[in-house]
């Protein structure tokens, strides 16, 4: 399946298949009840999510979102549950996912704990280009949602973004 750039892929709440990122990348954002959106997880190629349904089946906890044009795979839930039951490679694989997601996740706490600012944003850039080139971390994401990654303010990164434009 393909997805365009803004089209969501599934919404919070809903129960349905896993999926299989070949190319793109999503954004995974949480609605709170007042309506406000917070992006908690960015989705790139080789993953399969939801991660908390790998093993288990549950509701999703946020909204998957292309960020980019991506090409999805749906895998029915059913056929990959009895799949992990009988094949222990296929466990081994998750495990080996979840472990590269850890991973990644632990890059963005790194990111968060830089001392300035602007280094927050070159490390998120910098990231994000090994995924998106041509493309840069403003044509896909929003001042908010880069604020939200890396824990600033929407206000500090139009300041830095103007910085860096500066010559």
């Amino acid at each position: 399946m393909i997805l365009h750039k803004g089209e969501t892929l599934f919404r919070q709440g809903e129960y349905g298949p896993l999926f299989h990122l070949k190319s793109g990348m999503l954004k995974i954002v949480r609605v709170h009840e007042d309506g406000s959106q917070f992006i908690v997880n960015i989705i790139v190629p080789g993953e399969t999510i939801p991660h908390h349904s790998l093993i288990s089946q549950s509701p999703y906890n946020g909204s998957a979102v292309a960020l980019v044009t991506c090409e999805v795979d749906v895998l029915p839930e059913a056929a990959w549950y009895e799949a992990l039951e009988q094949d222990a490679e296929r466990c081994r694989e998750v495990a080996l996912q979840l472990q590269n997601k850890l991973r990644m996740m632990q890059q963005r706490i790194d990111q968060l704990t830089e001392v300035t600012p602007a280094k927050k944003l070159q490390k998120l850039e910098s990231w994000f280009q090994h995924y998106i080139a041509p493309d840069t971390l403003t044509e896909v994401l929003t001042q908010d949602e880069i604020g939200q990654l890396i824990g600033l303010r929407r206000e500090t990164i139009n300041r830095l973004l103007r910085a860096q434009s500066k010559p």
